[in-house]
């Protein structure tokens, strides 16, 4: 990490000049990308740019043709400001850290935010016809167009990652009949231009009133339908069906503002819904993935509201093709007894359980559990790289926002969470289906002031949103009087 920290702000000096003030990591999300922010002065203002450390060449190489493509088109997308020599780093245009999601998570179903969901429609529509005509489609990552093998190709990433995962009994020949019938279905289309791919709330940045878009690296050409559904079906936004009508009707009259030969809205929107099914199914693919077998818990979390997504769909909108073992297995998924699966067990007023979770230092040694049962977990968080060692942590703990940086940024802290979340959460679901009263979790680290202060403050908020259950949270060093280290 402290090696792509110094070869940034060596790419950052040569496109400014002077050393950057500041690099921050920022939020990873479901690629292997890093995202950090450099903050430079030039003449006593300061200045920002995303700096971007991907070791897939390819997929920058993508990126890049896209960007100076689409930005030539007018579309709302980022400067890129410099390239170092390897194609591994670049720096862009900083948006600011406003999505659309966060506007809409926010402010709700408010006309000013229906306003943004129009108005990135709009530019959608242009950046998909105007922009695709500029596009280097040899460029692409993987297929060039979104045809019949990429259709498969999500449909058999739900089935692996998702419905295999689920252990219903299907014919399997039957079901990838119907996906082929589906896929053939769903490859014609009049209307093919840029795909964005991944068009969601997250991926639109809303700066000063104005949308801009990000993470278009992974298009190719395809029907017009797929970035619409990605968008309005998006399982964290939860559009609700009315929105979801209005702004599809707006978007098809942009469309049919740009294109020479309008758009029939009839069989625009039957085409459309089989687009939001596979976008659906998709989605609930890569949760099964990111969180099944790469471990990652907050893609979890999101699964039951695409079941929700997925359930609503099935159950209200027509594809206009008949695919009989795909119905069963799609029933199947958003049934009570699948859905029950996901939705985790939480407490209530009347749950007799209490989690106290204790951060402690192994010089003091390990705190013991007082209840009559005793017991509970011992974690050791001396294997995470200790923020401590460095002069500027010494007089800080794991609540201040530097060290939780350090922590997030630059040690394996959300890995080691992640195994740790696993394991708390089977005994605090079996604990509240069962009446017990108390289970004790303990972090140490060095000092008890660092590492395991964090992690117990993580697991609290972990517990507290996912299962409702009264947490206690006791710091053993930091809450005595002369907590700092000497």
């Amino acid at each position: 990490m402290e090696q792509i920290i110094e070869r940034i702000d060596q790419l950052w000096q040569q496109f400014s000049g002077q050393p950057a003030a500041a690099i921050t990591k920022l939020p990873q999300s479901g690629s292997d990308r890093m995202y950090f922010r450099v903050e430079g002065v030039q003449d006593a203002v300061v200045n920002s740019a995303i700096a971007t450390y991907n070791p897939h060449i390819k997929e920058n190489e993508t990126f890049l043709s896209f960007t100076e493509s689409l930005k030539s088109a007018g579309a709302p997308v980022a400067n890129v400001f410099a390239v170092n020599e390897e194609h591994d780093i670049y720096l862009q245009e900083d948006f600011g850290d406003r999505s659309l999601l966060n506007e809409l998570e926010e402010k709700g179903f408010t006309e000013e935010v229906f306003a943004l969901f129009q108005q990135s429609l709009s530019k959608l529509a242009h950046l998909q016809i105007k922009g695709g005509e500029q596009i280097d489609y040899s460029k692409c990552l993987t297929a060039r167009e979104f045809g019949k093998q990429a259709i498969m190709s999500d449909l058999l990433y739900f089935k692996y990652y998702f419905l295999d995962t689920l252990k219903f009994p299907y014919d399997k020949q039957a079901l990838l009949d119907d996906f082929d019938a589906l896929s053939t279905y769903l490859t014609h289309t009049e209307n093919k231009h840029f795909m964005f791919r991944d068009f969601q709330s997250r991926n639109i940045m809303v700066k000063d009133g104005q949308v801009h878009f990000i993470d278009y690296q992974g298009g190719m050409l395809g029907a017009l339908q797929y970035d619409v559904a990605s968008m309005l079906w998006q399982a964290r936004a939860n559009l609700p069906d009315e929105w979801k009508d209005s702004l599809l009707e707006y978007y098809i009259g942009e469309v049919n503002k740009i294109l020479p030969n309008p758009v029939d809205p009839v069989l625009f929107t039957i085409q459309f819904n089989g687009y939001v099914l596979i976008r659906l199914l998709q989605v609930l693919g890569a949760y099964g993935f990111r969180g099944f077998f790469q471990r990652k818990a907050q893609f979890l979390t999101s699964i039951p509201q695409a079941l929700k997504n997925l359930s609503a769909f099935t159950g209200n909108r027509k594809m206009g093709i008949a695919v009989p073992e795909f119905d069963k297995c799609l029933q199947f998924c958003t049934s009570a007894e699948v859905m029950e699966r996901f939705e985790p067990l939480q407490a209530d007023e009347s749950t007799p359980l209490v989690v106290n979770i204790h951060s402690f230092s192994y010089k003091k040694g390990i705190p013991t559990d007082p209840t009559e049962n005793g017991g509970g977990f011992v974690f050791d968080c001396r294997g995470i790289f200790n923020p401590g060692r460095f002069e500027e942590y010494k007089t800080q703990t794991g609540r201040d926002k530097a060290v939780k940086d350090f922590l997030e940024q630059r040690t394996a802290m959300p890995d080691f969470l992640n195994s740790v979340f696993d394991l708390v959460d089977i005994s605090v679901a079996e604990y509240i289906r069962r009446g017990f009263v108390s289970l004790q979790v303990n972090f140490g680290c060095t000092g008890g002031q660092h590492r395991s202060v964090y992690a117990a403050d993580a697991l609290a908020r972990h517990l507290r949103n996912k299962f409702k259950v009264k947490v206690e949270v006791k710091h053993i060093v930091q809450d005595a009087k002369n907590w700092i280290n000497p």
